[in-house]
């Protein structure tokens, strides 16, 4: 599997990996297809997810910038096209009362209120364009795994109606096997806003807005040199050579160290993995879930779930290290024995589907919308940590706006500082490995 802490580049036009998005989606759109010969353009944007995409489409729609974007494979090939699909007010994986603590009540709230304008992009999107993306009723639930995780969900729920003025609820252990049958489900906090869909689909939308906006979405395009030079940029593909006076770096997990020394080592890769099971019987349903909402727990290596419109359950948590070990099945079966730990009555069910993919977490596991230092008109945008479906787009959003000259679109100073390296480079597994073992004991408390 593609590392990108060790591959150069995710392939030129590979396919997609086979999921249960991937089947169920239907035919994919139209594309410019590879590069083809020398390119001189105003804006390349590298990656064709949620990010490049939606920063593609606003450039066009509210700027008059038709930007090229450049795809390694296919449309989506990352996480866009892989991931649990939530849309929902998230972006990055900081405690709200941390958050507070770090920034302070006003700051943490307008960004908030940035994650709640992100879902509603992604729903604007939907809708002006009519985007055929499954979208399932609202409503999220961040369940206790143990009953002593309660009080923290109680104090949380705080947190978001008086601080943020928002009509989070807690919902007692009761109520919740209403919705969450089985065990690890001791009460849940319940936020109104946030909804499922098919996550490839979505893309797929956006893409179609993109380019009949005026973008082009080039395919088996992946950058595999990059020299700047007086304010240009020569960005080499395998089919040719695209020069730019701006570039918007939209890769997010899958930025490998060589494409450019600028942007290398500012976000750690995370793999996330999911499986999806048979479709449940009407019994199975009731002992499970017998509703659609987004749901995630409490734990430190957390899992997040959903029954799917067909009565499948999908289920996805961290799992390997290393691409290398990525293929390895015991990561399947941990998801497999964590689905049925949870829900009993599921007990040996079988599993259709299971795939991967890399989830992007900064040094301080905030997003960022920045300039990248040390270039001349270099912008990126990422480290979501695997909660950014809606934040992506509204990510895009903001780039296209720094692209056309806007040096801050959001009062948010900590979004648009570039992310610190990761300290010890070489050294970053290890003690991923090391944390990922605290977790787990911690998680078995």
């Amino acid at each position: 599997m593609y590392d990108p802490l060790v591959n150069a580049h995710p392939g030129v036009g590979l396919p997609h990996s086979a999921s249960y998005w991937v089947d169920t989606a239907g035919t994919a759109p139209q594309d410019d297809g590879p590069v083809s010969g020398a390119m001189d353009v105003e804006v390349a944007i590298i990656g064709a997810g949620y990010t490049g995409l939606s920063c593609a489409l606003h450039l066009a729609r509210e700027h008059g910038i038709h930007a090229v974007v450049l795809e390694a494979n296919q449309v989506a090939w990352g996480c866009s096209g892989r991931n649990g699909s939530f849309a929902r007010i998230s972006g990055g994986r900081v405690p709200l009362s941390e958050l507070i603590e770090r920034y302070g009540a006003s700051t943490a709230k307008a960004y908030f209120e940035e994650m709640s304008a992100g879902l509603n992009t992604v729903r604007g999107l939907i809708r002006e364009g009519q985007i055929e993306c499954d979208a399932q009723p609202d409503g999220v639930f961040k369940v206790a795994s143990h009953a002593g995780h309660v009080a923290a969900l109680k104090r949380e729920v705080s947190l978001y109606n008086d601080v943020l003025s928002y009509g989070a609820r807690f919902v007692d252990e009761a109520q919740v096997h209403g919705v969450h049958s089985g065990a690890e489900a001791f009460g849940a906090l319940y936020m109104p806003d946030g909804f499922s869909m098919h996550p490839l689909k979505l893309a797929w939308g956006i893409q179609r807005l993109a380019r009949e906006a005026g973008a082009k979405v080039h395919v088996a395009s992946p950058v595999t040199d990059w020299h700047s030079d007086n304010g240009r940029h020569r960005l080499v593909t395998p089919g040719g050579v695209v020069t730019a006076r701006r570039v918007v770096v939209a890769t997010n997990g899958y930025t490998s160290g060589a494409l450019n020394k600028a942007t290398a080592g500012r976000v750690l890769p995370v793999h996330s993995q999911i499986i999806v099971t048979r479709p449940l019987t009407a019994d199975e349903k009731r002992q499970s879930l017998a509703g659609s909402e987004c749901m995630f727990d409490t734990r430190n290596l957390l899992s997040y779930y959903r029954r799917l419109p067909d009565d499948r359950i999908l289920f996805g948590g961290r799992s390997a290290i290393t691409g290398r070990d990525a293929e390895n099945p015991r990561h399947r079966q941990n998801l497999h024995d964590a689905l049925c730990r949870k829900f009993p009555a599921l007990q040996g069910i079988e599993v259709d589907y299971n795939w991967g993919g890399w989830v992007a977490v900064s040094e301080n596991s905030l997003p960022f919308i920045c300039r990248v230092p040390g270039l001349d008109n270099v912008f990126s945008g990422g480290g979501y940590a695997g909660s950014g479906v809606s934040f992506s787009v509204q990510t895009g959003k903001r780039l296209a706006q720094m692209v056309a000259g806007d040096e801050q679109p959001t009062g948010i100073d900590f979004l648009h500082q570039s992310p610190r390296r990761f300290p010890f480079q070489p050294f970053l597994r290890i003690g991923q490995r090391m944390a990922y073992a605290w977790y787990r004991f911690k998680d078995a408390q």
